[in-house]
C-alpha cells in the first residue's frame, strides 16, 4: 500500500475490501474542504483515518488539532474549544486561544462528537454557519479558517430521536459519512496487523524478532475483537513484553 502517491495512507495497514472502499472515499474528498463524519466502534482507527484525510489535503502543512469531546470536563470544554479572555472566570489569569484558533488554516478533529453538550452544539453549529467563533465571555467574533472532521462511536440518529443531539448539526457535520468497519469484519487484516505490531513492539522494547505460531494465528482469527484494532495492538504489545 505504499507507492509514491500513497504516503498519506501509509499508517493504515489493510488488505480488506471494506477498508479499501472507505479509503477510496477518503481519497476522493481529502482534497476538498467538505466536512467528514467518521463513525464506528471504539478502536477501529477513526483518528488514523482523520489524520490521513488531513495529510492528503491542501492543508497538510498546517495544524492538525485533536479534541476528544468526551475526555474534557464539561465546564472546561467551552474554553478548550473556543478560548477565553483574561478574567472571564476564576483562574483565567491570561487570555487563552482555543483549539479552533490553534487549528486556523488546518484541520480540527472533533473526536467523540456525540458527547458534546447542547449549548456547545449550538456554538459549533453557529461556527459552521458563519465561520466565526467567540471566546468565552466576549462578544467579539473571530474569523477562523478550519476544516472540521468529526468522529463518533455513538448512534447519533438515535441520539437525535432522543433529543440529545441536534439534527441540524448532524447533517452539517455529515456532508461525507465514513463508516469504519469493525475488526471482526476485516478478518483478512488480523494477521497482517498482528505482524505489523509484532515488528513495531519488538523494536520498541528492544526484543529479538518474534513470529506468530500457527496456534497463535488460529487463536487471533477466532477472537471476536470487541476492542477492535486497539485491543489487538494492546495484546501484541503485552505479549512482546512478557515473552
Amino acid at each position: 500500500f505504499a507507492d509514491s502517491g500513497e504516503e498519506w495512507r501509509a499508517p493504515i495497514i489493510t488488505r480488506s475490501a471494506a477498508m479499501e472502499e472507505r479509503l477510496a472515499q477518503a481519497h476522493m474528498v481529502a482534497g476538498t474542504d467538505a466536512r467528514v463524519l467518521i463513525s464506528g466502534e471504539s478502536g477501529t482507527g477513526k483518528e488514523v483515518v482523520a489524520h490521513a484525510l488531513h495529510e492528503q489535503s491542501q492543508r497538510k502543512n498546517n495544524p492538525f488539532v485533536v479534541v476528544n469531546c468526551g475526555a474534557i470536563p464539561e465546564n472546561l470544554l467551552e474554553s478548550e474549544l473556543f478560548g477565553h479572555e483574561k478574567g472571564s472566570f476564576t483562574g483565567a489569569h491570561v487570555q487563552k486561544r482555543g483549539k479552533f484558533e490553534l487549528a486556523h488554516t488546518g484541520t480540527l478533529f472533533l473526536d467523540e462528537i456525540g458527547e458534546l453538550v447542547p449549548p456547545l452544539q449550538v456554538k459549533l453549529l453557529r461556527f459552521l454557519q458563519d465561520r466565526r467563533i467567540e471566546r468565552v465571555r466576549t462578544t467579539q467574533p473571530l474569523e477562523v479558517d478550519v476544516r472540521i472532521v468529526a468522529a463518533t462511536n455513538r448512534d447519533l440518529k438515535r441520539d437525535m430521536e432522543n433529543h440529545v443531539f441536534r439534527e441540524d448539526l448532524y447533517y452539517r457535520l455529515r456532508v461525507v459519512p465514513l463508516d469504519m468497519p469493525p475488526l471482526r469484519a476485516r478478518k483478512e487484516d488480523i494477521i497482517l496487523l498482528a505482524q505489523y505490531f509484532l515488528k513495531k513492539y519488538c523494536q520498541e522494547h528492544r526484543k529479538q524478532p518474534i513470529t506468530l505460531s500457527p496456534e497463535a494465528e488460529g487463536a487471533l482469527l477466532m477472537h471476536p475483537w470487541p476492542g477492535n484494532v486497539r485491543e489487538l495492538e494492546n495484546l501484541i504489545s503485552r505479549s512482546v513484553v512478557l515473552s
